[in-house]
């Protein structure tokens, strides 16, 4: 058949149409096979009655043991390691069916494999019956150590595949936040960005008479209108108003009576403002002492001058 080398250290590649695996009940026997195969043909007819072909895959076959994959892109669809396989045969009565029974690392049920291949079907039978064979001589010389290792081997295989899945799952999560972020960051075009102002305890924009008074534009689209100017020689209060002062006011804005005491007060004012640093530290009429004069001292002084 083939070298001892060439499984041990390569592989042996075929070419087969793949009718898929199902589960069976028992590890081995060859009823159970055909139980498989007659059911995977069924599927196979129905699936070609609906126009779909049958796959065909690339075996390699070593000590180590059975891979299945894609011809063109070389992708492992299946790893059936070889001390997992408990039984293969060939169909006696279809010369280009051969399967095997394996066990599955993750669910622990012994699937059947169903190949399809017109010429090498009972050549591959016994290459992987060889395969059998050069393993289990070489488990005899390690004393068991290399099947350990092959299967710690698996282990580590299968624990590195989970990590860069979860790896790659990870980096398409970071890049999606990568770019929501920079969603929210980014204004939309045409957008006016506007600095938020300060606000006093009660969450209101302080005010500030000094500050200019910005024109918003219209929701419209017309342009708002120009600011009003005032004079610069009026002045206004903090709410925009003219400051009332009586002494200015003409003699129309009040009644008679209380535009009397205006002028009264008018005319005491200035007169308050030229003598009030010449009688401060006068002598008191009443009193006759050099201190403050009072308010009936101030009047009668008024009078005097008058």
């Amino acid at each position: 058949m083939h070298t001892p080398e060439a499984l041990a250290k390569h592989y042996i590649a075929y070419n087969a149409k793949f009718l898929g695996n199902t589960e069976v009940e028992a590890p081995k026997g060859t009823e159970v096979v055909k139980d498989a195969v007659r059911k995977l043909k069924f599927q196979r007819h129905i699936k070609k009655s609906e126009g779909q072909k049958i796959p065909k895959v690339e075996l390699q076959i070593s000590i180590y043991g059975v891979k299945i994959l894609d011809p063109k892109t070389k992708d492992v669809e299946h790893n059936c390691q070889l001390h997992r396989i408990s039984f293969c045969a060939d169909d006696k009565t279809d010369k280009r069916i051969f399967t095997f029974i394996c066990k599955d690392s993750e669910s622990n049920k012994h699937l059947c494999y169903v190949f399809d291949s017109e010429k090498c079907a009972e050549e591959i039978t016994l290459t992987i019956g060889q395969a059998f064979d050069l393993a289990y001589k070489k488990f005899l010389e390690s004393g068991g150590k290399d099947v350990e290792t092959r299967k710690q081997i698996g282990g580590l295989q299968k624990r590195i595949q989970e990590l860069e899945t979860e790896n790659a799952e990870l980096k398409k999560q970071l890049q999606d936040l990568e770019e929501q972020l920079m969603i929210a960051h980014v204004p939309p075009v045409g957008s006016i960005s506007t600095r938020q102002q300060s606000t006093d305890i009660f969450d209101m924009v302080p005010f500030s008479p000094v500050t200019p008074l910005v024109p918003v534009p219209a929701s419209n689209g017309c342009p708002p209108p120009p600011p009003t100017t005032l004079p610069p020689d009026i002045s206004k209060d903090l709410f925009g108003a003219e400051p009332f002062d009586p002494f200015t006011c003409g003699a129309a804005d009040f009644p008679p009576d209380i535009q009397s005491k205006l002028d009264e007060m008018q005319v005491s004012v200035p007169f308050v403002q030229k003598w009030m640093f010449k009688l401060q530290m006068s002598s008191c009429i009443k009193t006759k002492q050099k201190t403050k004069m009072c308010l009936s001292c101030l009047k009668a002084c008024k009078n005097k001058n008058k």
